[in-house]
């Protein structure tokens, strides 16, 4: 086990103030005078000779030092290099091709490289969009001509950033030595595994590498001769704190095979950072390697630590006590970090209360001059590995290491080779950094590093502009931070603030064992509870009859609770109460309505683990997703709030002709009712009721029959948190209660989600029943259509595909029922699909380790089984989850995946993890979006692609209310992404979005002759 302290550390100190986090380091980072002017100096001496240098390098070396992302001919050579290597049919890279072309003027590249126009590999960008110009020997070449030249480039351009597309090639090349000090560190190129067969496959390919690396005539010294860098995302195929207990017993025997390998030919092996949510799960993995035997003796295994993450002190402090208690001596690899923009996003999107990073380029760069003063002085017990390409880092690592060279700065393969020569020539080590690898498996590395190189603060960026003196490039970074202000920056609001006036839900992380063993403590001590429920009008629970039963629909054997359903005449004697409140409601100033619901949303934060624990255990929800539904719920809670200030608090003036005044105003309806669905008891269920009452409507409520014990737990709160009692009522029960308020003449209005034929039903009602008009807003059903052309990354497909068809069961109105895959990729995508189900966990949602649960009830069950029948008949099964004994007392199905005839085979929603796969041709695709426009569903739909000509097509003409492009098709945010369909997918407005209130509502005009009271005072006024 970790010690308490890192563990400690793991989970604050990404939640801690930037500035508070560096206060205790800017000691260590400092330089003292002497030290600092000498850095100065060697500075001014060496950057006009790099920069001469530079002038003289590679065009491809030039080149790549203009590339910016933030400039359109960035992004498209990196679209580029990314998808081009891997596509395999001419037709689909033609038009990768000609779309990133076209999307830039490569002219400008010339200048001053006269020198490339005689490379062929160049021109199909050195000529861009004029390529079919017909004007040059260019154009007559043709679309083969210009494919196979741009091949040609991006190899070349790979070639830049990787050493060999094998370990052989690359140990040759690696003899090529600038310098006696020059060593290399091999990093087998390729995503994070995402099968069992990926996993193997990258594990024989890290033995063969030390097997080769052992045979290199460098070899022999497991710190100054060659070595390997290895991921462990590359090991196991579920590489996430959540899987830790598998890990332990999966991944770990393989580490611990590979580090003896290692240790046994004397070959240096580091295990690399990854991302800040895998942290934990490392260092889980890399403890029992420090206590191996083997240890005492081979001093090349290693550790590579981030930076510019916050916990990076704490886990130098870690590693150097665990080694020094143990009498053992390891390597540390000091990098800045290659995920920053990421670990910012999922921060933000996860609603975590800090960033596990720092935000601004200073704090890391002190961070990291800190940690290196840290990390020499372990020295004795830790070799430092210094990872940078910065002059200043790399002056102020050789003042703080001293006349000692015990330690090595390391640089990346294509970067950096102009200043690493000098820190040689000063005697101190220098480490390449190199990736192995075919050219398609280049993608995630090259574009991490044109990242890097074209970032405004890059030093890599900088170097070569002219512009920028000496003094500026070496300017002390504790200088830097002292200046700036604010600390964090200005642009990066913490992830609560990202929505300006609107708070922004919490979240938790999951990465972190103290998290997630409190939240496991939660959920063993709830499963005891027995939760009720009942009916309560005008603020009172209506007890009393027969109670129902309700199980947990993961063990039918688990008895959660019972509630006691409304009677008809109940239903009735609500609807009358409500009409009778409904006035006073409505007329109460904007705030007054606001203010429960926005108390309710800081209540649910507070209260949230037994809402988790209800989740779970009533709804089948799985921890990510118990917290992902409660985020929404305070989420809609809280926008609907400032949505009601906007529309409600004052009407809208409007233009007219001198002598006139006109405003528009908005008003409630009446009585409304909200019936809400079983797969989001509480977020739908409360996005509903918040809307109605924000409006000025009292609500009735008629939650699902499934989930009644988490609609009882929401509407006390609501009362509790001042709602006046006769704004709501709650009557739980099956349909006929349902039909009993749809029908009622009192009923303004009907806000439903779920099934498309039940809306319909709802729909035939209101149009049949005396009294006004009432509208219907319905969110219902639909076959939700992914598809993934040929430019695709198949890893990110997968990855959005399980996510988006497997994630709750399958039980989201927006999950994947359909995927399209281009025939020339379909068959890999396919084979990669089938390995990522095996690895799926099928369990009790309460288990943090479950990746799908139950699904709602046997009834849902049983019509899943059915389905299943049909598609063993006529369908081709792809792959599935595993099965278990333990899924026997519950409602399980497996996750599952089957290419299906057509897309016409799919006659209507199919509500649960069962996915459908069909092909298509490339040039079909016109004739693919009309057949998913045929079934007349329009709810969700997801493109994968790297070609923006394709993206305008699909969202031209796919007829669906979410188009979600090379990302997951679940998991709309609040505001961000509003949520709602169009034909049998519901009537709109969208929920979570701007105009959602409004449909609750009803609008008037105001129209005034001010003429008629003496004239218009406005125009007499005017001088």
């Amino acid at each position: 086990m970790l010690t308490q302290s890192l563990r400690k550390a793991l989970a604050e100190l990404p939640l801690s103030d930037e500035k508070a986090c560096l206060s205790g380091l800017l000691p260590l980072a400092r330089l003292e005078s002497g030290q600092k002017e000498r850095a100065r100096a060697t500075a001014r001496q060496w950057l006009p000779e790099i920069r001469q240098e530079l002038r003289k390098s590679d065009p491809m070396e030039r080149l790549i030092h203009r590339i910016r992302l933030d400039e359109k001919e960035g992004r498209a050579l990196m679209a580029l290099a990314e998808a081009l290597p891997r596509i395999p049919d001419d037709a689909t890279a033609d038009r990768l091709i000609a779309d990133k072309l076209e999307q830039g003027d490569w002219r400008r590249f010339m200048e001053n490289y006269p020198d490339l126009v005689s490379k062929l590999a160049w021109f199909g960008l050195l000529f861009g969009k004029n390529v079919s110009s017909g004007d040059s020997w260019i154009s007559r070449m043709g679309a083969a001509g210009l494919r196979e030249a741009m091949r040609v480039a991006m190899h070349k351009l790979g070639n830049h950033f990787v050493l060999g597309a094998t370990i052989e090639e690359a140990l040759v090349r690696s003899r090529k030595k600038s310098h006696a000090l020059e060593r290399y560190s091999f990093d087998m190129l390729g995503e994070a595994a995402r099968t069992r067969q990926d996993a193997e496959r990258y594990f024989s390919q890290y033995k063969q590498a030390i097997a080769a690396v052992a045979g290199s005539p460098d070899a022999g010294n497991a710190l100054s001769g060659p070595s390997i860098s290895v991921k462990l995302s590359a090991l196991h195929p579920r590489f996430e704190w959540a899987q830790h207990e598998r890990l332990a017993t999966e991944l770990l025997p393989h580490l611990i095979e590979l580090v003896e390998m290692a240790a046994e030919h004397h070959v240096g092996l580091t295990v690399d950072a990854e991302e800040a949510d895998r942290l934990e799960a490392m260092l889980h993995v890399v403890e029992p390697v420090l206590s191996l035997p083997i240890l005492k003796t081979y001093k090349g295994f290693g550790c590579a630590v981030q930076a510019y993450q916050k916990r990076a002190p704490a886990v130098l402090d870690w590693l150097y006590e665990s080694a020094r208690d143990r009498g053992i001596h390891i390597a540390v690899r000091l990098v800045k970090g290659a995920y920053w923009d990421r670990e910012i996003k999922l921060a933000q999107e996860r609603g975590q209360g800090g960033y596990p990073v720092y935000t601004r380029k200073e704090a890391t760069d002190v961070s990291y001059l800190a940690c290196a003063r840290k990390l020499l002085g372990f020295r004795g017990v830790i070799t430092p590995q210094f990872g940078t390409h910065n002059l200043h880092t790399l002056l102020a690592l050789r003042e703080m290491g001293g006349e000692t060279k015990d330690y090595e700065v390391q640089r990346l393969h294509g970067m950096g080779a102009e200043v690493h020569s000098r820190m040689m020539e000063a005697g101190i080590p220098s480490c390449v950094y190199a990736p192995v690898g075919p050219h398609k498996e280049l993608l995630s590395y090259l574009i991490r590093r044109l990242l890097e190189n074209s970032a405004n603060a890059s030093f890599v960026n900088h170097l070569p502009d002219e512009r920028i003196t000496a003094e500026m490039l070496i300017k002390d970074p504790v200088e830097k931070w002292q200046e700036v202000e604010p600390k964090s920056h200005p642009g990066i609001p913490l992830p609560r603030a990202i929505f300006g006036e609107r708070l922004n839900s919490s979240g938790l992380d999951l990465g972190v064992s103290q998290v997630t063993e409190r939240l496991a403590g939660v959920l063993k001590a709830k499963r005891s509870v027995s939760w009720k429920a009942c009916p309560i009008i005008d603020g009172v629970n209506v007890t009393g009859g027969k109670e129902r039963l309700l199980l947990d629909p993961a063990n039918r054997f688990h008895e959660i609770g019972a509630c006691r359903d409304a009677l008809q005449a109940e239903a009735t004697r609500a609807m009358e109460s409500l009409a009778k409140n409904y006035e006073s409601w409505a007329e109460k100033p904007v705030a007054e309505r606001c203010a429960p619901l926005e108390k309710l949303a800081d209540r649910l934060e507070t209260e949230r683990d037994e809402l988790f624990a209800l989740l779970c255990y009533e709804a089948g929800k799985t921890l990510p997703d118990a917290i992902s539904e409660v985020r929404e719920a305070v989420d809609l809670c809280r926008y609907y709030a400032v949505q009601a200030r906007k529309h409600f608090s004052a009407p809208i003036k409007l233009p007219g002709i001198s002598g006139e005044e006109n405003r528009l105003s908005w008003h409630a309806r009446g009585v409304f009712v909200c019936i809400s669905p079983w797969n989001f008891p509480l977020a739908i269920f409360l996005g509903q009721v918040a809307a109605a009452l924000a409006a000025g409507n009292t609500v009735a409520i008629k939650p699902a029959e499934q989930t009644p014990l988490i609609a009882f737990k929401a509407i006390s709160m609501l009362l509790e948190c001042g709602l006046p009692p006769g704004c709501v009522a709650l009557l739980p029960g099956n349909g006929v209660v349902g039909e009993a308020l749809v029908a009622h003449p009192l009923t303004g209005g009907v806000a439903f989600t779920g099934s498309t034929q039940t809306a319909r039903m709802i729909n035939r009602v209101l149009a049949t029943k005396d009294g006004p008009l009432a509208p219907l807003i319905a969110e219902t059903g639909g076959i939700n259509v992914m598809i993934a052309d040929a430019s695709a990354l198949p890893e990110q497909v997968v990855d959005d595909v399980v996510t988006s068809a497997f994630r709750s069961a399958g039980q989201r109105c927006s999950a994947a029922r359909l995927l399209c895959l281009q025939n020339t990729v379909a068959d890999e995508v396919m084979e990669m699909l089938s390995g990522a189900l095996c690895e799926l966990e099928v369990g009790h949602p309460a288990h943090l380790s479950t990746d799908t649960g139950p699904v709602i009830d046997e009834s849902a069950l049983n019509a899943l089984m059915v389905h299943e029948e049909r598609l063993r008949k006529d369908a081709k099964f792809i792959g599935s989850g595993r099965r278990s004994e333990a899924l026997r007392n519950g409602n399980f199905i497996l996750p599952q995946a089957w290419e299906i005839p057509s897309a016409h085979w799919l006659k209507e929603e199919v509500f649960g993890p069962i996915l459908h796969v069909v092909r298509f041709k490339g040039e079909d695709l016109g004739l693919v979006l009309k057949e998913i426009n045929a079934m007349g569903y329009g709810l969700t739909g997801g493109l994968h692609t790297r070609i923006e000509a394709t993206m305008r097509e699909v969202e031209k003409h796919m007829q669906v209310g979410n188009l979600y492009i090379n990302r997951s098709i679940i998991g709309a945010v609040v505001e961000s992404q509003p949520f709602g369909g169009e034909g049998l997918s519901g009537t709109g407005f969208k929920a979570g979005g701007p105009n959602y209130l409004l449909r609750f509502a009803t609008e008037r005009s105001f129209s005034q002759n001010l003429t008629a009271s003496g004239g218009d005072v406005r125009l007499l006024g005017l001088e």
